[in-house]
């Protein structure tokens, strides 16, 4: 019996290989049919080895194209991709060749950035609208990232959402190539019942030979993440998933604080509490939470604000990232109807930072009704808050889009903020405020179009004149060229509370284009002028702002980056305004300035053990004159973490009796990770414009998927005197249960 078992094993071990081959000379011969997976008999083990014959049954992914530095010819360093699944898993592997064995990366730290380390990424589009995707990656030391993508990748400025889910994956080293496996449980995602196909696409990064590549190709002047660019993946029977799975994770928390400046004694607090998360539908889930908490989120990173307006801050609360898209890219960045870090989150107006304001429950259902249609519906009730003067809200948002022609959709919003406490004599609160509105986002099936057009309406007790925004945006992309124009409105009672609308009762136009050079030879891989342009004006005082900047970007096959730049400015000030924000003698209102200003930005080799980034300023600013640098050092130590030195100083001259000020802001931050389960961040902030220094430190074990134990230290200072603001300690344990 033991020889006969040895005989068989020795049988499977030589037939691997040429499973393998066989394999790939059908992936050679049959590339335009894409991806085949074949279920899998046998059990798989995640070991990072590909050994299994299961693996190699299929049709893989292969022949890679280059991205960078060229985008014309397939890649010199192949990328093999192999699927395969049972009855609760989709499997993927890979093996990724290289020219050595001295893999890049900034930590063991999970949900790592792509850019300037090894790794790779599969995209996965199971209901095949090419503008949603599930994004899993893996690198050389068996990192793990997900995200979630919406919007198709088109820009970089679209949306690509932190995710945190249950799945498996490691890696392995050889001598001339990587390879991973994961498995991802089929509750994990979302997809269409019965279907086979589903699109497909993955990019690689390799720092060794200095290329990204992609299965399917992309231009180079496109984002590597676009989903207008997909293959086909197809299954030999349609996945089933059980739409009844529930997973639940609960939370305990201990806190102690104090606030110095008011003298208070430390108090202790204790919280329980927990989500849910509910496969309603093979595309739809409901996520429920219960007295969340969310002292475990990284402190947001501060800023030099010169500006008039408010300045805008990422949401970070797990609970509100998946599928944010379909209720929070409505409008545009500077007119967005919903902002979730409206719920929840106060400002100290001592320190600037955000503080939580307690959140009773919430409810969220959302995802995929079929291939065409989406739906969000999000629930949320917040408690009394006494200190900033805010009664007990409710918060409802309902948003539907439908998709439209290749990659465009329709999409419609409605929020809801409203309290049923008695506001008798209250002038600050409205018993409610509501906005409804229509986006039509644009996005042509090779990417080269795309915008947006969107018209919402406010309605609140004291509504007044024009209620309500609208705008436009178009934009072109070509590989030698790229225009666009924007245009906006925002009326002078549109009230958005629970938006982000920095600034009303304005009209605006924002005119640019772009050419792109490719040099043949030589250090450069792209370079050209870059011009972009707005112009604002206001019923009142017609034209009150005018901005035009010309740069000229360089792209370098190292990839390094370099740009000079040159702006030109004229702001109207309407009312009376302090540049410095220290609350100086203001310049005067109703008067206009114009002013220039030189700059220049370098990125440094983020593949390097030392990068930087550096970006002086020089020009005249209002009626004066405005000196800075912002700079950005960062150590790597590999694999352990990484130290980084962010700094930015502007030294503003104005004549008297205007202020003139040097504002700091220094934050050094370390980041350190023992293993791929134990992370301690250390974050430091001195800010001279609000008087504040913050120390943050969080220590995060991960001691089972999904499931971790939080230590969090949060201390400020007075930086004038150096005495102690307030001052908190946090622990807290999650665990995920599946049921």
């Amino acid at each position: 019996m033991t020889k006969q078992l040895l005989l068989l094993l020795l049988l499977c071990s030589s037939l691997i290989p040429s499973f393998s081959q066989m394999a790939l000379q059908m992936a050679s011969e049959e590339q335009e049919e894409g991806l085949y997976l074949r279920k899998s008999q046998e059990k798989i083990t995640i070991d990072g080895q590909l050994d299994e014959a299961a693996w190699f049954t299929g049709r893989p992914a292969v022949d890679f194209w280059e991205n960078f530095p060229s985008d014309t010819s397939r890649c010199a360093w192949k990328t093999e991709i192999y699927m395969t699944f049972d009855e609760n898993n989709l499997y993927i592997g890979a093996k990724c060749y290289a020219p050595g064995n001295k893999y890049v990366t900034p930590s063991l730290r999970r949900d790592y950035r792509a850019g300037g380390s090894d790794n790779i990424t599969f995209l996965l589009d199971p209901f095949r609208d090419r503008t949603n995707a599930f994004v899993f990656g893996m690198n050389p030391y068996g990192v793990m990232r997900e995200a979630l993508i919406s919007n198709g990748g088109r820009s970089n400025d679209d949306w690509l959402g932190e995710w945190d889910n249950k799945w498996q994956g490691e890696s392995a080293i050889f001598d001339d190539y990587w390879s991973c496996e994961i498995a991802i449980p089929f509750s994990t995602i979302r997809f269409p019942e019965g279907q086979v196909d589903w699109y497909f696409n993955s990019y690689r990064f390799d720092t060794q030979s200095n290329t990204r590549s992609t299965w399917q190709p992309i231009p180079q002047n496109q984002i590597i993440m676009s989903l207008a660019y997909m293959g086909n993946m197809q299954w030999e029977e349609a996945p089933t998933t059980n739409n009844s799975s529930i997973s639940l994770i609960p939370y305990l928390s201990g806190a102690t604080q104090r606030d110095y400046e008011e003298g208070l004694p430390s108090t202790s607090t204790f919280g329980v509490g927990g989500d849910a998360k509910i496969a309603v539908t093979s595309g739809l889930n409901l996520d429920l939470t219960v007295n969340p908490d969310f002292s475990q989120v990284e402190v947001d990173q501060q800023v030099i604000n010169l500006s008039r307006f408010e300045v805008f801050f990422p949401e970070r609360r797990q609970f509100f990232l998946e599928n944010a898209d379909l209720f929070g890219t409505f409008g545009d960045d500077q007119v967005n109807p919903f902002f979730s870090r409206r719920i929840g989150v106060s400002q100290d107006t001592s320190t600037g930072a955000a503080i939580s304001n307690p959140i009773y429950y919430g409810a969220r259902l959302s995802g995929k009704l079929d291939n065409n249609w989406r739906l969000g519906l999000l629930n949320m009730q917040t408690a009394k808050d006494d200190e900033n003067g805010l009664p007990s809200y409710n918060y409802t948002v309902a948003a539907l889009q439908r998709k439209m022609f290749s990659r465009s959709n329709l999409g419609f919003i409605f929020v809801n903020k409203q309290t049923f406490a008695d506001l008798a004599g209250d002038t600050l609160n409205n018993a409610y405020n509501r906005v409804a509105g229509l986006d039509y986002n644009l996005a042509s099936a090779d990417n080269r179009w795309n915008g947006k057009f969107y018209f919402h309406h406010s309605f609140s007790p004291t509504q007044g004149k024009n209620p309500f925004s609208h705008g436009a945006r178009v934009d072109y992309l070509e590989r030698r060229y790229a225009f666009g124009m924007e245009q906006r409105y925002v009326g002078e009672e549109y009230d958005a509370e629970v938006g982000f609308v920095p600034r009303k009762n304005y009209w605006q136009i924002n005119p640019r284009g772009e050419l792109f050079f490719y040099p043949e030879k030589g250090p450069i891989n792209r370079h050209g002028p870059r011009f972009r342009s707005r112009f604002l004006w206001t019923p009142e005082e017609g034209n009150t702002d005018r901005f035009m900047f010309l740069s000229w970007d360089i792209s370098f096959t190292n990839n390094s980056r370099l740009s000079f730049d040159f702006g030109n400015e004229y702001v109207y000030l309407l009312e009376d305004f302090d540049p410095t924000n220290t609350d100086a003698t203001p310049l005067p209102g109703a008067t206009g300035y114009t002013y220039n200003r030189l700059s220049m930005e370098y990125n440094s080799d983020s593949r390097k053990t030392f990068s930087y980034r550096l970006e002086p300023t020089a020009g005249q600013f209002f009626n004066g004159y405005r000196y800075g640098l912002q700079t950005n050092i960062t150590w790597r130590y590999q694999p352990l973490g990484q130290i980084s030195l962010t700094t930015n100083y502007s030294y503003i001259d104005l004549p008297d009796p205007y202020a003139s000020a040097s504002l700091f802001l220094i934050g050094p931050r370390i980041d350190l990770t023992f293993t791929k389960n134990i992370f301690l961040t250390t974050f430091f902030q001195y800010n001279s414009q609000i008087d504040n220094f913050n120390v943050n430190a969080r220590m995060q074990w991960r001691f089972a998927p999904v499931s971790d134990f939080f230590l969090v230290y949060t201390d400020n200072y007075n930086s004038l005197d150096w005495n102690v603001k307030n001052r908190s300690i946090v622990a807290k344990v999650t665990y995920w249960l599946n049921t």
